[in-house]
């Protein structure tokens, strides 16, 4: 008979496969060199010898491990396999699991995971993760025909009282999505998602906030040229404004998407934010740079142009820089979040050069913000890029933004 000491405390020599230590009526520990323990029970149905896991120690105790072998003699007494019993019960286990709210909702994510006009990756766990973390603990072991509307509205008010009015009504749009897919797969009749609309707190969307006003440009502008912080920090934050992209975008900039002879920077298609067939099948987005955007870089360049990325951490280059550095700078420049953010300088830009700057086209401020066309259709059969009209518009924006920096317009004098 085993004793827990000697459970816990035998080992199994290097030259032997595993060792094996007898308990009584067939159960056994099996240990392997590397120190791993498990339980086994050893059985002779129609006088063939087979044997039953029943679990890793010390996980399953030697207790368990007795309770467990009993349990399943009494099975072979009454004339089932035990393990033929375990088999069965997993595949009911299985079935019943593909037709849980949670069950069903993992296999919705398979499908939009990673495939062509799916999800993105970052939307692909960001939903599964929600979903967790806020539906699965409360409704995911129910059949996703049992969740009613009450049901799930008890569990999405959970989420509301902890004032994440947001997540509620994402969450609501998620389990809908659940729904949807349960009745396009015969696993329900109806959406009861849908008929919680108007049941939740409303959510009034707050944008993010940026300067919009040119005199309160000018004195950004002003903050950014005397910003006394790092020089890369200092020229991300001046290059913010100068071309306007994505936050995510800036921060991973690469030397080798800086097209110097075109003056260009190219951001690759993958890294655009797209569907997943748009960021494999896309075109990449191109930047034009205007003259103070190109002296900016050069500049840069002597800082960081021996490693891959133009902006790197400031703890290691082998990964850009992080997303809070640009909102730390601006916090410490005097300007709070109600203020101005990262993504605020697009605003700023789309703002201002629509309401400042003579003969610019929407459809060219557009396509420089790198925003979908409108309409089922509109870029699958738009496809202009505007990239000359661009060109023009970036170097009259960053002209613009010298005037505001210095508060009076610039004028360029000729050599004599």
């Amino acid at each position: 008979m085993l004793t827990d000491a000697k459970c816990r405390n035998s080992t199994c020599p290097d030259d032997l496969k595993r060792r094996r230590l007898t308990d009584g009526e067939g159960l056994y520990l099996e240990v392997a060199p590397a120190g791993a323990k498990r339980w086994f029970w050893k059985f002779y149905p129609a006088g063939k010898e087979s044997r039953l896991a029943l679990g890793s120690y010390p996980a399953v105790s030697l207790k368990d491990a007795r309770k467990a072998r009993d349990k399943a003699r009494d099975t072979l007494k009454a004339g089932t396999n035990p393990v033929q019993r375990r088999k069965a019960d997993k595949a009911t286990q299985a079935a019943h699991s593909a037709t849980t709210f949670e069950g069903v909702a993992r296999e919705l994510h398979g499908t939009k995971s990673g495939t062509a006009g799916g999800w993105s990756g970052i939307h692909a766990s960001a939903w599964l993760r929600a979903c967790e973390l806020h539906l699965f603990p409360y409704v995911g072991s129910l059949p996703l025909a049992d969740v009613s509307a009450p049901v799930l509205l008890t569990a999405l008010r959970r989420v509301e009282a902890r004032g994440t009015i947001r997540t509620a009504h994402d969450l609501r749009e998620f389990a809908g999505q659940v729904f949807r897919f349960g009745v396009a797969t015969g696993r329900c009749n109806g959406n009861p998602a849908a008929d919680l609309r108007g049941a939740l707190k409303p959510y009034v969307e707050r944008n993010m906030a940026a300067v919009l006003d040119p005199a309160k440009a000018g004195e950004l502008l002003r903050a950014i040229e005397g910003y006394t912080g790092h020089p890369v920090t200092r020229a991300a934050l001046m290059l913010s404004a100068l071309v306007f992209q994505r936050p995510g975008n800036l921060r991973a900039m690469e030397w080798a998407e800086i097209d110097v002879d075109a003056a260009l920077w190219v951001i690759p298609a993958a890294k655009m934010k797209r569907t997943v067939a748009g960021k494999v099948n896309g075109r990449p987005h191109m930047v034009p740079l205007s003259r103070q955007a190109r002296s900016s870089l050069a500049e840069l360049r002597k800082l960081t142009g021996h490693g891959r990325f133009v902006f790197p951490s400031l703890l290691t280059g082998e990964r850009c820089m992080s997303e809070n550095t640009v909102r730390a700078s601006l916090r410490r420049m005097g300007f709070s979040n109600d203020d101005m953010t990262p993504h605020g300088f697009r605003a700023m830009a789309r703002t201002l050069i629509a309401e400042r700057l003579p003969g610019v086209e929407l459809n060219v401020i557009e396509a420089q913000l790198a925003h979908a066309k409108s309409g089922p259709l509109g870029s699958a059969y738009d496809r202009a890029e505007y990239m000359a009209q661009r060109a023009t518009m970036m170097q009259a924006w960053a002209d613009y933004l010298d005037q505001l920096r210095v508060g009076a317009q610039v004028i360029g004098l000729k050599a004599a």
